[in-house]
């Protein structure tokens, strides 16, 4: 009876192993997109490390549970997305107290710096619907490319097309007030 326990344990092993090798192969090619995808909500580099370790350690504790291994980087991908959203609503409040906002009428009255009008951006792309947020984020900030965008999140194409036009319809609107000209004194 013994004897079958252990040829039988010595396979576990290594379907463990080989499922470990497979990891860290897949993580490899995607260890800097978590990242990226952290840091394109966050924009803290500390906050995105942490949150892009979260979400490996995440992946690794589920990685066997995943059923189509080819979709890893998708996964990971809206695995990175939720945890960053997750920290950024519980730094929300604390960063409130933080930031002063820019008044409309102040912004008329005063030049806006270069790191003013970046800030407005990004509180504008954050004001979006997270389903329209990460396409800008990924399309406009990452650079990836709509079919890219399409593979990663399991969407066609065209919803990744149609989700960027609503996205930056939506932020042309939000941000009017900063490209129409002051009115000369």
């Amino acid at each position: 009876m013994h004897e079958r326990a252990d040829p039988l344990a010595g396979s576990v092993v290594s379907f463990e192993q080989a499922l470990e090798h497979e990891f860290e192969a897949r993580l490899l090619e995607s260890s800097t997109l978590a990242f990226r995808v952290a840091y394109g909500v966050l924009r803290h580099r500390e906050d995105a490390e942490d949150v892009a370790q979260e979400a490996f350690a995440k992946a690794y504790r589920n990685f066997q549970k995943l059923r189509d291994r080819d979709r890893f980087r998708a996964w990971l991908v809206r695995m990175t997305w939720r945890h960053a959203l997750d920290r950024q609503r519980a730094d929300r409040r604390r960063a409130a107290r933080d930031l002063s906002y820019v008044s409309v009428e102040h912004a008329e009255q005063e030049p806006i710096e270069s790191g003013e009008r970046a800030a407005q951006l990004w509180e504008a792309i954050d004001a979006l619907p997270e389903k329209l947020r990460i396409v800008v984020i990924l399309v406009g900030i990452e650079e990836h490319d709509t079919r890219e965008v399409g593979l990663l999140l399991g969407l066609p194409q065209g919803t990744v097309k149609s989700r960027l036009f609503m996205a930056r319809q939506r932020l042309r609107e939000t941000l009017q007030w900063m490209t129409t000209e002051k009115p000369s004194r």
